[in-house]
């Protein structure tokens, strides 16, 4: 009977084709099923208050590793980016199908990464990227579930809104450090790109929360990856594999709950 609100899912840095030790495409998939699974769940939850019948999935970028991004990274992967993509393709479509039937609305906002881009950075257009190319071809095969609506382009962010709830969206890769986080969202938010409230990025697989001047927030989201022998060796971090999930009132344009999702 309570005010109703709206879902928002982050799902970002797959590093599909990626090969650890615990880590590979079928671990992904096993992943990303849990996450689509503890959305349900939590949306179960939250409508024992209130009702919660739309949805907004963001997916981030990197959901494809790559070839060609470093030097050596041919020795870590298991799967080449044909395969690569297509596993991308088809978990995507099977988690926006799952939450269709679960909400009255669903919107995916997609934003690319740097492991999907061609080559090194300049090589080829910035939009010839597999993450793009990956979400076109989900929203093609997902053309049959009318209540699911797709925005992409090939700018390096994206902006929308949940009502009165505005959203930057980028990858996060356009930082140069996880330390210049505050610095260059902030700058942003000085009317270098369309008003909004709170951004949320990936990209550094660590996922925390931190709070701007003006009172708006910047969420950065984990990876469902695991055992990144770089991270350990040259960051000193081990990050948990997670995504994000959380539920937003469109009236008072804010976030009222925030989950982050173990996986």
């Amino acid at each position: 009977t309570g005010k109703a609100e709206v879902a928002l899912v982050h799902l970002t840095d797959w590093q599909a084709g990626k090969q650890t030790v615990s880590y590979d495409i079928g671990t992904l998939s096993a992943r990303i099923d849990d996450m689509v699974d503890k959305v349900v769940q939590l949306t179960v939850i939250q409508r024992a208050d209130h009702p919660v019948q739309d949805c907004v999935v963001m997916l981030g970028g990197d959901m494809v590793e790559g070839l060609g991004i470093f030097p050596g990274q041919v020795y870590e992967v298991g799967a080449h980016l044909f395969e690569q993509m297509f596993e991308v393709v088809r978990i995507i479509e099977d988690s926006i199908r799952t939450l269709a039937a679960t909400f009255r609305t669903v919107t995916v906002v997609c934003e690319f990464g740097n492991h999907g881009r061609l080559g090194r950075k300049g090589d080829m257009p910035a939009g010839d990227n597999i993450d793009r190319m990956a979400y076109r071809i989900a929203a093609m095969n997902c053309k049959d579930v009318k209540h699911v609506k797709w925005q992409m382009s090939d700018d390096w962010y994206q902006i929308f809104a949940i009502g009165n709830y505005k959203v930057l969206l980028v990858h996060g890769d356009e930082i140069g450090s996880f330390g210049g986080i505050l610095r260059k969202v902030s700058a942003w938010s000085t009317g270098v790109v369309e008003p909004f409230d709170d951004c949320y990025m990936g990209h550094f697989h660590t996922p925390t929360s931190l709070t701007m001047a003006n009172g708006g927030r910047v969420f950065v989201t984990g990876s469902p990856e695991s055992h990144n022998e770089y991270a350990r060796t040259f960051i000193a971090a081990v990050g948990k594999p997670s995504q994000r999930v959380h539920f937003v009132d469109p009236v008072k344009g804010r976030v009222t709950a925030e989950y982050v999702c173990w996986l």
